[in-house]
């Protein structure tokens, strides 16, 4: 998802300013889906959930392009509200195999893994590495091997690494979908630390390293 302008726009409303925002009762539906990614980062899923959804109650045309909710969802274990967030998005967004993926990862704890398998949305034109080799992987017809080898060839070691930190959370949510738990964790722990990235999708992989280790 292209969250690297977002996560900048996030970052430029602080705490106080929602909390006072919220005090007056004059937040938008911006400054809204700003403090449910907060909370979210704090690992405060249902009270993101709220926010987000206050967010679209406020201005119902951004709902489709709220793809952050979708994610809280599915750690909430709303999994079919999940799965419709990530369909709505399809129709504004269709060449994102990150949302085509975490359709796959709802339906797969509503249905299993085949079912999912058989539902995954097909993706095109998304030109990110590894985004290519992880839609492979989901869909069953390549191997986490070749994510970590397309990502590990990326030139640069910036980039490089951001494209780690990407290849390693799919993987971990991908074990996470064949509950294969161990794999999973040792994957997610790649992502948010080793591999750590200052943007959206990189926070996603500390929440899910946070919250698997509550469980643990």
């Amino acid at each position: 998802m292209k969250i690297a302008t977002a996560l900048a726009l996030l970052l430029t409303v602080s705490f106080a300013d929602v909390a006072l925002a919220a005090e007056n009762e004059k937040l938008s539906a911006h400054e809204l889906v700003q403090r449910g990614a907060k909370e979210f980062f704090a690992g405060k899923i249902n009270d993101a959930i709220k926010s987000f959804e206050q967010a679209v109650a406020l201005e119902p045309k951004i709902k489709p392009q709220l793809w952050q909710l979708g994610i809280a969802y599915y750690y909430a274990d709303r999994f079919a509200d999940g799965r419709d967030l990530f369909e709505l998005h399809q129709t504004v967004n269709a060449h994102d195999v990150e949302n085509a993926v975490w359709h796959f990862l709802c339906i797969a704890r509503i249905d299993g893994v085949e079912a999912a398998r058989k539902k995954l949305i097909p993706i095109s034109g998304d030109k990110r590495v590894p985004m290519k080799e992880v839609h492979a992987l989901f869909a069953g017809t390549d191997s986490e091997e070749q994510v970590l080898k397309a990502a590990s060839a990326v030139e640069g070691a910036a980039n490089r690494r951001n494209a780690l930190c990407y290849a390693h959370l799919y993987l971990g949510l991908y074990e996470e979908a064949l509950k294969n738990s161990t794999k999973s964790f040792e994957h997610i722990r790649k992502a948010a630390q080793d591999f750590g990235q200052n943007h959206y999708m990189g926070e996603v992989a500390r929440v899910h390293h946070k919250l698997r280790s509550a469980k643990k």
